[in-house]
């Protein structure tokens, strides 16, 4: 039964349902504005997935969320960011692909095109035009990033010829880059990364190390139609202005949620952790409030939801509330990003057989992917459909420590393991508690393989299954983009048609997490644009920056 109350209630303005990084932003930007706002987080620490713990005494990392490039300048412009206290460093080289005992490459930081002529001179040739048309498509995108995507509606009325007129405005933009670009954008929603990358190179070690971003938090095959938007969708970044490069937090990706959180309570919002929401309070047929675990009540005019939408409406919101095509569309939207994350604590950097030496070098320091090939990437799908898990998982490594010595002791080092393919269910009625640590020690052997010694360097581990990060920080199905990023799921269907503008399906109910456009990634877009709609439907004539 909804709860109700029984006295007069203390009303915010806005309260924040949930701590993670987009429910920071959305309460930071809400309370600049002047707003009332209360921010309620389960766990004891804010950031939702973006934080860093220590996971072994003395050793920190980002234990889940683990690398920078997608968080919007404009956020971190807007916040004030690095006044409270973020840097982010660039790596000095992106990434390296270990092949045989002999063979790797390694890119970034001027080496690029060197690297590449070992495998094709062909494709070292074509690599800068590569680059400049994913950019130039991106480019546009990016525009498209911080503001809401048209909404589709039913009849003719205002509210439908505005939204045309925003489309309008869409496709002027699009325009600029000329029928050739809007084909190749067309393409790049529907190709499979496969398809995509064979129009441009010829070398196998090149397709996979660019590839890999389109299997990232992806549970397909890079020959599947779809996974070159996922590439796309990775190449929106940026580290300190410079475009498409990746770095890290000094302090871990806690220091993000930490700088935001900062940048919220200097502007006056309340930020209460260990609240978890049981229930969300509507009444006669208006978002009014949250109901927490113990069963106090907070009113708020407004309500944001920093979520998964499945939970919070299959779980959290009266079903009768609703309407019942949108019920069916949140119990059916699809889940599951294929992620087995493991942290562990080594006394000793790798020695790579490719590349030998145990003293930090720029390949240390790259997203260090275990993955020769697209075949062995869709070999590992199709493995991890038959029996859970692929027994030649994908690895991108990362050893932050290398960049940033606080995280571990003097000598000693931390690095991620994010680990793909694994099923979010497992056949046969096994549950990921039977099969975790079988799992965890695949991983680690598969590392060992090309850096032997690997194991035996480990002092401590932390391993992370779909399960777990669904227990730990409320990832359904332990997807870490709060829903597959597939066409059907994406822009003005994210996470429905007639939803798209951050405003949920009861008045008064918002979407700032990942499950609103534009999607997954510490981005913070979502709390940025889900502020902007709230501010607008509470104060129709402030202004927002």
């Amino acid at each position: 039964m909804p709860t109700t109350a029984t006295t007069p209630p203390d009303i915010y303005d806005a309260v924040i349902a949930g701590g993670g990084h987009n429910g920071l932003v959305c309460a930071a930007y809400l309370a600049r504005a002047g707003l009332r706002v209360k921010v309620l987080e389960k766990r004891d620490i804010t950031g939702g997935a973006a934080v860093t713990e220590e996971f072994h005494p003395g050793f920190r990392n980002s234990v889940c969320a683990y690398t920078v490039s997608l968080l919007n300048p404009k956020v971190i412009a807007d916040l004030d960011l690095h006044r409270h206290g973020l840097r982010i460093v660039e790596r000095p080289a992106m990434n390296f692909l270990p092949l045989s005992d002999s063979d790797y490459l390694l890119i970034g930081n001027g080496r690029t095109k060197e690297e590449i002529t070992k495998f094709s001179e062909r494709d070292a040739e074509r690599y800068d035009d590569y680059c400049a048309h994913l950019e130039r498509i991106a480019d546009v995108l990016r525009a498209l990033v911080l503001q809401p995507p048209p909404n589709v509606s039913e009849g003719l009325n205002l509210t439908t010829l505005r939204e045309l007129a925003r489309t309008a405005a869409i496709g002027r933009q699009l325009s600029r880059l000329g029928l050739d670009g809007q084909q190749d954008l067309l393409d790049l929603f529907t190709l499979s990364a496969a398809d995509f990358l064979d129009r441009w190179f010829e070398s196998d070690p090149v397709k996979a190390l660019l590839g890999f971003d389109s299997i990232v938090g992806t549970y397909a095959s890079p020959y599947e139609p779809g996974t070159a938007y996922v590439l796309l969708h990775h190449a929106f970044g940026e580290v300190n202005g410079k475009k498409g490069l990746w770095g890290h937090a000094i302090g871990g990706m806690g220091a993000i949620s930490e700088a935001i959180a900062e940048a919220a309570r200097v502007a006056g919002a309340e930020i209460e952790t260990g609240s978890g929401i049981a229930e969300i309070l509507v009444e006669r047929g208006r978002t009014v409030g949250v109901v927490l675990d113990d069963g106090r009540i907070v009113h708020g005019r407004a309500v944001a939801a920093n979520m998964t939408l499945k939970r919070l409406y299959t779980e959290l919101v009266a079903k009768e509330a609703l309407p019942p095509a949108f019920l069916t569309r949140m119990e059916t939207f699809k889940y599951g990003s294929g992620t087995f994350r493991m942290n562990v604590a080594l006394s000793k950097l790798p020695d790579f057989t490719c590349l030998p030496g145990a003293v930090a070098g720029d390949h240390h320091a790259a997203g260090i992917i275990l993955a020769p090939s697209l075949d062995y990437m869709d070999r590992a799908y199709r493995d991890a459909r038959k029996r859970g898990w692929s027994t030649e998982p994908i690895i991108e490594m990362l050893i932050p420590s290398t960049i940033d010595p606080t995280l571990a002791p003097p000598g000693a080092h931390v690095a991620s393991l994010f680990c793909q393919h694994v099923a979010r269910r497992l056949p046969d009625d096994r549950t990921w508690d039977e099969v975790r640590d079988d799992v965890a020690d695949l991983m680690i052997a598969t590392v060992d393989r090309y850096a032997p010694g690997f194991e035996e360097s480990i002092m401590g581990r932390q391993a992370l299954s779909p399960l777990d990060l669904e227990r730990t920080f409320g990832l359904t199905g332990g997807d870490i983009f709060h829903g597959q990023l597939s066409l059907n799921q994406l822009f003005s269907a994210r996470p429905a048609l007639g939803y798209a503008a951050y405003r949920g399906a009861v008045p008064g109910l918002y979407h700032c997490g990942s499950g609103a456009h534009p999607g997954g990634g510490v981005t913070g877009a979502p709390g940025h644009n889900a502020a902007r709609a709230i501010l607008k439907d509470l104060r129709p004539f402030s202004s927002f920056s």
